[in-house]
């Protein structure tokens, strides 16, 4: 019996490379990946082709590319990405985008990786924290949680998959510990003595594997961590890994938002969300669940340990 075609958006990138990975250590499961590229002549779309996997190219801002990507499929995994362009309308786009041409391709199982619409809990019209573009409290959050009203308007079978603070950040965004004038290591995060939601980028691919594997989960919204920590917490776990004292330092997000760098104001917003929500953001991504979905799931301890040559220590 032949098996089944999963198409995976950002095949090439963290979170869709992750699940390309899971589906080709599974020799004998149910499932084959399809990496969707728009490079397809990447090195890294190059490296998958040469671990067999078959490599087409489409656009996620090319509804028509897609349905010829996603034909014959019987999952699709969708993800967008809005640090690359820093648009939320182009990232909602995108994510209706993926949900029609599945649609049109009839496919059985989708997984879109999402996040929350902040706007439910904190309105336009609350002051504590500033709309950002006239219509947005967390942009990169609310651009996915808004486009999840279309997969349900279509009635694509959908599994909603809420994703956590990726720990990669410390390595690839800048926000690893830092040296302040005094030459010691500081670890910034806007979430005084709250816990943060956080997960290994590869393990979201991971879970996302479990998900396609359990087709009760279609209609559902899960969510996914691999741990809850404080700044703390994180800080002293820091400290262990690279035998180096990291002290944590609380910034509050209306000055995390004023730093500058782009997106400043978004992932302030983000940070203010996740502190003053712990409770319902954390519970939303119950870490027993993840790891019936994914059993190799990575705590933050866990994590550090892999990768912390990698996270550059200015």
């Amino acid at each position: 019996m032949s098996k089944k075609i999963i198409a995976v958006t950002g095949a090439t990138g963290a979170q869709g490379g992750g699940l390309v990975r899971a589906i080709l250590a599974d020799k004998s499961g149910d499932f084959v990946a399809r990496a969707i590229t728009r490079k397809v002549d990447s090195d890294k779309a190059k490296e998958l082709a040469k671990l067999g996997v078959e490599v087409v190219a489409a656009d996620l801002d090319d509804v028509k590319s897609l349905e010829k990507a996603f034909a014959g499929a019987h999952g699709v995994f969708g993800v967008t990405n809005f640090w690359e362009h820093f648009s939320a309308e182009k990232e909602l786009q995108q994510g209706k985008n993926i949900a029609d041409a599945a649609k049109t391709a009839k496919v059985t199982h989708t997984v879109w990786s999402t996040l929350e619409d902040t706007r439910k809990r904190v309105p336009l019209t609350d002051d504590r924290m500033p709309t950002l573009k006239g219509k947005y409290k967390v942009p990169h959050f609310d651009a996915k949680g808004e486009a999840d009203e279309h997969f349900r308007a279509i009635g694509l079978p959908t599994t909603f998959l809420q994703t956590s603070f990726y720990w990669d950040n410390l390595v690839y965004f800048g926000m690893g510990p830092k040296k302040g004038e005094d030459g010691k290591l500081a670890f910034v995060l806007p979430m005084a003595d709250k816990k943060m939601a956080g997960i290994a980028a590869d393990d979201i691919g991971k879970c996302a594997y479990g998900v396609f594997k359990r087709s009760e989960l279609i209609g559902k919204t899960v969510g996914i961590a691999g741990d809850h920590t404080t700044g703390e917490q994180m800080a002293q776990e820091l400290s262990r890994a690279i035998e180096q004292p990291v002290a944590y330092k609380y910034v509050p997000p209306e000055v995390y938002r004023t730093f500058g760098f782009p997106g400043a104001d978004d992932l302030g917003n983000m940070f203010q969300y996740y502190r003053d929500f712990e409770t319902e953001f954390c519970a939303a991504r119950p870490l027993a669940f993840a790891r019936e979905l994914n059993p190799e799931l990575q705590t933050f301890s866990q994590w550090l340990a892999r990768n912390k040559t990698k996270i550059p220590l200015a």
